[in-house]
């Protein structure tokens, strides 16, 4: 995948990818990749390994035993979420901290861990789905690299993707979407990610212009932004469904299962779900 020349002309640096996640999105492409060649590859890197496994013993996952290795960590949750924490881990880094950077890996590591988990239980790809989460506003992050002081002023974190898009275009020549999908062409990962988080931001009546497995993940990413991080608080649960079912049909998604597996999600990462 290319990046868009236009980007190229812009005075805006996307951070490097660390080679350890290089590898391992190669890794995660390939189909006969095991366990064992994940863990070995992540505890490559010391660092990364230890981070990985104090994550997983977080209280988000509630495991009963406390894992001691990598490999442990993937038995019981499995390779794409170990694979997600992993680069979620490495995205972090990969940036200055800030409060308001802290406020996107947040809402990032939610996104991507529920996405994953509802789309295995839709037959999606759970390793883009939880990618796409994790960059769904890795823009954001390079634009504040870029000039903290004005990001920061520019944004005001209402949950308006489109507005904000318009903003940003305005006063930096990009949009933190298109800023984010080439982020992730830049780190490796697939175009079915880096077209979901382009299109993230466009009214979801133009989704149809994507490709069929890009299409589930955005309805999966709007079910995941409504239900878990509306900035705006807890929104009507009838009237988020009633707005997700016509998308859900729109895309190929079965409404009931979709509902029913994003509840279920809900409920498991103990984040409060809004009940339809």
């Amino acid at each position: 995948m290319s990046i868009d020349p236009q980007l190229r002309n812009l005075n805006i640096d996307l951070p490097a990818c660390p080679q350890t996640l290089v590898r391992l999105s190669l890794l995660m492409a390939d189909e006969h990749s095991s366990i064992d060649q994940l863990a070995a590859l992540i505890e490559t890197d010391m660092a990364l390994s230890s981070a990985v496994v104090r994550t997983v013993n977080s209280a988000l996952f509630g495991l009963l035993k406390r894992v001691e290795t990598v490999h442990e960590g993937i038995r019981y949750l499995g390779m794409s979420q170990v694979a997600g924490l992993t680069y979620e881990i490495g995205l972090r880094g990969a940036f200055p901290p800030s409060p308001l950077l802290q406020l996107i890996w947040d809402r990032a590591g939610v996104r991507g861990l529920a996405m994953g988990r509802i789309a295995r239980q839709l037959d999606v790809d759970p390793w883009a789905a939880h990618t796409s989460g994790l960059f769904a506003e890795s823009g954001r992050a390079v634009l504040f690299a870029y000039d903290r002081e004005r990001y920061a002023a520019l944004d005001n974190d209402d949950g308006d993707e489109a507005r904000l898009c318009s903003a940003e275009v305005e006063a930096f020549g990009v949009s933190h979407s298109a800023l984010g999908a080439a982020l992730c062409q830049a780190w490796g990962l697939s175009r079915d990610v880096s077209d979901t988080v382009r299109a993230r931001s466009a009214s979801d009546d133009h989704w149809t212009l994507e490709r069929p497995n890009v299409q589930k993940l955005l309805a999966i990413g709007a079910a995941v932004d409504q239900l878990l991080l509306n900035p705006a608080g807890i929104p009507d649960p009838e009237d988020i469904w009633e707005g997700l079912a016509p998308i859900a049909h729109r895309v190929g998604l079965h409404f009931q299962s979709f509902q029913m597996a994003t509840m279920r999600v809900c409920e498991r990462l103990n984040l409060n779900p809004t009940e339809g």
